[in-house]
């Protein structure tokens, strides 16, 4: 038979548990271990990462004369101190460490200028545990002035370059998908890019411009933001795919959704310095809300019809290197697509989780043929529709005819008349022979 506490023993058990309570209040907190440091450098500053035990609070802050930045981790030890980084190529000249309060950490970064810095924290991932990440973004460098996209009158009539940007995914804190063997995804697409960089830059009419050319992190805004800079007429997004299932393989291409297009249009809309920009040629300032999104809708649904064009070219080539993992260019609403007047692409090389995949991936001969096919299917994208102003649009273009082609077809494609069609190639009437060349004047 059981029986109920008195109220006195109720109020002797209340008050040793309240007893209890403030002993464990009084303990000191399990302090934080700095378990290593890590720092990548790149043209746009220096990232600089904590790898801890545990989630800590810190506050960061800067010093003048001489410009520091002040680091304090709030519960936090440095067993084995913070030495060893390399600070050569990075905006830091000397880190220091040391305890405060006795139970804080202090880490002191001595600068070689000024510098702004940024801070935030992440929570484990497979590869990595809790850690704090300090970027640090050039002080001396002027924020960079958007280039629009219109054409000066200076350089009206003058031919130039097509432009393609190309970006290698990941990089620096952020290795990407991981193989077996401990491929990094970020290292693969990165030689894949470079692969790429050195044949367009042997092309007649095209220009390379490298959205990474190391090992730092961008940000995928950045990215996207870095092309329109840079004028790019292509954007090029290389990567390689991973899944559960290591039996999954072959290459894919995608190119922006329909509602990943819709998203960013609102954030355009909504953000007030993206208005002075040009989109497709116009900008939105000024522009009333009706108008502005009719505008940047026209913009948006030209430049995905054109990377599915372009996709389609690059995925027909890469049937020919390897597998393919669907037969048809996929949409997807990933942020490097984003741009609104810039047809952008995203090939994911191959499954860096499929074991053969990953080997292939870590050959040079296999990162070129994969460089090589991206090249024939852009090349014959911009053979075919070549932009105004364009060395490759000056150029005479060359037509092999295909089953089922026909004159006026053909002239439609090339945005030619078929009077000058017939002129430029002896042709009196619409007979045509299957693999028979034809001459493209240039209009």
């Amino acid at each position: 038979m059981h029986t109920l506490p008195t109220p006195r023993r109720q109020q002797q058990r209340l008050r040793l548990f309240g007893l209890l309570l403030g002993l464990l209040a009084a303990l000191p907190a399990l302090a934080a271990d700095v378990a290593g440091v890590r720092l990548w450098s790149g043209p746009d500053g220096t990232r600089l990462v904590f790898d801890l035990s545990d989630a800590v609070d810190h506050k960061v802050f800067t010093l003048h004369r001489p410009d520091r930045v002040v680091i304090d981790l709030r519960d936090t030890r440095a067993p084995g101190g913070i030495s060893g980084l390399d600070l050569s190529d990075s905006l830091i000249s000397r880190v220091r460490s040391a305890a405060r309060n006795g139970r804080d950490l202090r880490v002191v970064l001595d600068l070689k200028g000024k510098a702004r810095p940024k801070s935030f924290l992440l929570k484990p991932t497979q590869q990595y545990g809790h850690r704090l990440v300090i970027d640090l973004q050039d002080g001396r460098v002027e924020p960079v002035t958007k280039v629009t996209r219109d054409i000066s009158q200076a350089d009206r009539g003058k031919v130039r370059d097509l432009i393609v940007a190309i970006d290698a995914g990941h990089g620096g804190e952020d290795p990407g998908a991981l193989g077996s063997r401990g491929t990094q995804e970020k290292r693969v697409v990165l030689a894949v890019a470079r692969h790429l960089e050195k044949l367009i830059r042997n092309e007649r009419g095209m220009k390379p411009v490298m959205i990474r050319s190391g090992d730092y992190y961008v940000s995928l805004r950045k990215r996207m933001e870095k092309a329109r800079d840079l004028r790019a007429d292509l954007f090029v997004s290389i990567h390689a795919d991973a899944f559960q299932d290591r039996r999954a393989r072959g290459a894919s291409v995608y190119v922006l959704s329909q509602q990943g297009a819709s998203s960013e249009a609102a954030r355009w809309l909504a953000e007030s310095e993206n208005n002075a920009d040009l989109i497709g040629g116009v900008s939105l300032d000024g522009k009333d809300d009706l108008l502005a999104s009719v505008l940047l809708d026209l913009s948006q649904n030209a430049t995905i019809a054109a990377s599915l064009d372009v996709g389609g070219e690059v995925l027909k080539e890469l049937q020919g290197v390897g597998s393919v993992h669907k037969h048809h260019v996929e949409q997807a609403g990933f942020v490097v697509l984003k741009s609104p007047d810039i047809p952008s692409i995203l090939v994911e090389t191959g499954f860096i989780s499929n074991p053969r995949e990953e080997r292939n991936l870590r050959d040079d001969r296999y990162q070129e043929k994969l460089a090589q096919a991206m090249l024939k299917g852009v090349r014959a994208y911009f053979t075919q529709n070549p932009l105004p102003g364009t060395v490759l649009a000056a150029s005479e273009r060359r037509h092999i005819i295909r089953s089922g082609e026909t004159l006026s077809g053909i002239a439609r494609q090339y945005q030619v008349s078929q009077v000058d069609l017939r002129s430029a190639n002896g042709i009196d009437d619409d007979v045509l022979t299957i693999g028979q060349t034809l001459r493209i004047p240039v209009m």
